[in-house]
């Protein structure tokens, strides 16, 4: 086994976040107010006894990990040993919570335990995610529970390898204690397996760790963490100035909105669009009441906080980034001092975004946007999915067996993905966008096969339905990790054919559509 100066030597270990940043002078771990401080040092909970229910191998060769020792690396990321040189610490982060500011925030549940050089030469920071208090616990465990860490665990796996921009995840271990929760917060608390997932970014700044300091009329401050910001992650904007500060921000916004492209190109709702839950990297952070549209439904959230209002509704997620980034911008704007300008910028959003969703809507069909009669063709076939409840991820996978020579012959396909007890009342809407579809097809005068590579490439065929993610669930339950490692490696390749797992390319079963964990998740879950 390696002893900890040789793993220290072998992943390059650096402190870049609290050697440059303001750190909390109270090094107690009890919750309370952190003023003018990104971080509080604080160590991992150690667990009772751990044991590794799935590392993702292939990141630990990107993080050069892979010849670690096995009991090392459990022992590392389950918070029971620290990485020799480096200090483990939580942020410090405000944010708005369905709307409403909600003050100080932070890490109250997660650990960054390790900055790591991986084999890019990217600095890639590694967080625990249920290792304990911290001072940010507002009063809770800050620990995590198996349910919600499988979840976290393949989600976050299977966003990256469906392309879309996100935390990882390297592995998920059992703590060996038990933990108190309240799926549901009906008053009905059990106690359940406690579990670990160590997460990992190039950072987990958030918008939230921005927003803290205005509000505290910290602009010291506020400008450090800018300065750090711009100088780790977006060195090719220059020096920090005024100038500066704007074009960080304009880059932030294309990120965003680049992900929530992604985010409905492949049916995904996150659930709780905080403004503590975007990243500053446009990245995917944060899974907890997620889920994959089944029927196809704009006004869906897999929120049960957020069901009376739909905040974050599915529909709504590309206005919910922007209103986040107005806040952002509010943020920042003691560094920037331009309000005419950050009004000009963030108005591009919206039209930006409408054209480019449209030119994302004709490459998962397989055909141009720039036709006249396309805008029609894709608002119809929002229309007729809604209403006729289609199957996202099924309707538009299944769009490569689609015959523009003939196209009815799509209908009993149609019928198969329809959740509807009624799909024949549809018949004539749909007949009617299907012999439109063709002759878009026919006009464009494409290679057949080279569209659908082009479409396949784009509709997965693989998502992680929730109900999917409930049965590897209840299966680990038991002490049975199979399930967890076949949807593992079904999802490591998303747009790939895979005719053995062929059993997962279905309609979500009746069953699980008004079961807990499949249709309804809370923030615990």
């Amino acid at each position: 086994m390696q002893n900890a100066q040789e793993t220290k030597t072998k992943l390059n270990i650096s402190n870049i976040f609290t050697d440059e940043l303001p750190g909390d002078e109270e090094k107690r771990n009890f919750t309370r107010q952190v003023y003018k401080s990104a971080y509080s040092e604080v160590l991992p909970k150690k667990p009772k006894n751990p044991e590794m229910v799935h590392f993702n191998e292939d990141l630990a060769d990107e993080l050069n990990l892979e010849n670690v020792d096995s009991e090392k690396i459990l022992s590392l990321l389950s918070g029971q040993e620290n990485f020799e040189g480096f200090t483990p610490y939580a942020m410090c982060y405000g944010g708005h919570q369905f709307g409403n500011w909600a003050g100080q925030l932070g890490d109250g549940r997660a650990i960054n335990i390790a900055e790591v050089l991986d084999k890019n030469g990217v600095v890639q920071t590694l967080q625990l995610k249920g290792a304990g208090e911290t001072p940010y616990s507002r009063h809770a465990d800050g620990l995590a529970v198996l349910r919600s860490s499988i979840r976290e665990y393949l989600c976050s796996e299977a966003m990256f390898h469906l392309g879309v921009p996100t935390t990882r995840a390297l592995s998920l271990a059992l703590t060996g204690d038990l933990v108190r929760r309240d799926i549901m917060y009906d008053g009905n608390p059990e106690m359940e397996k406690g579990a670990i997932v160590c997460r990992v970014a190039p950072s987990f700044l958030r918008f939230g760790n921005y927003q803290i300091f205005p509000v505290r009329d910290d602009i010291e401050n506020l400008r450090v963490l800018t300065d750090f910001t711009i100088r780790e992650y977006f060195p090719h904007l220059g020096e920090p100035s005024k100038e500066t500060y704007f074009e960080f921000l304009k880059e932030v916004k294309e990120s965003t909105l680049e992900l929530m492209l992604e985010w409905e190109r492949v049916g995904f709702v996150h659930g709780v669009m905080n403004t503590d839950n975007l990243s500053i990297l446009g990245l995917t952070i944060d899974y907890g009441p997620y889920g994959w549209l089944e029927p196809y439904d704009p006004n869906w959230t897999p929120n049960t906080t957020d069901r009376q209002f739909k905040r974050y509704r599915f529909g709504n997620q590309s206005m919910i980034a922007l209103w986040n980034l107005v806040q952002l911008a509010n943020a920042l704007y003691p560094l920037i001092e331009d309000a005419e300008g950050l009004e000009e910028m963030l108005k591009e959003y919206q039209p930006e975004y409408a054209k480019r969703q449209l030119e994302m809507t004709a490459e998962k069909l397989g055909v141009s946007s720039e036709d006249e009669a396309f805008e029609k063709l894709a608002f119809d076939l929002a229309e007729n999915m809604y209403k006729s409840e289609i199957d996202m991820t099924l309707f538009y996978r299944n769009l490569n067996k689609f015959n523009a020579e003939n196209p009815l012959e799509f209908l009993p396909i149609l019928e198969d993905t329809s959740y509807s007890e009624n799909f024949k009342q549809f018949e004539d809407v749909w007949i009617d966008w299907l012999e439109r579809y063709a002759k878009q097809i026919k006009s464009e005068n494409k290679d057949s096969a080279e569209r659908i590579a082009s479409m396949n490439a784009v509709n997965p065929k693989y998502v992680l339905r929730n109900y999917m993610a409930q049965l590897a669930i209840d299966k680990a339950d038991e002490g049975d990790y199979s399930l967890v490692e076949e949807l593992y490696e079904l999802l490591k390749n998303p747009y790939d054919e895979q005719p053995e797992m062929e059993k997962w390319f279905v309609k979500r079963p009746d069953w699980a559509k008004n079961r807990v964990g499949c249709s309804m998740l809370s923030c615990s879950s």
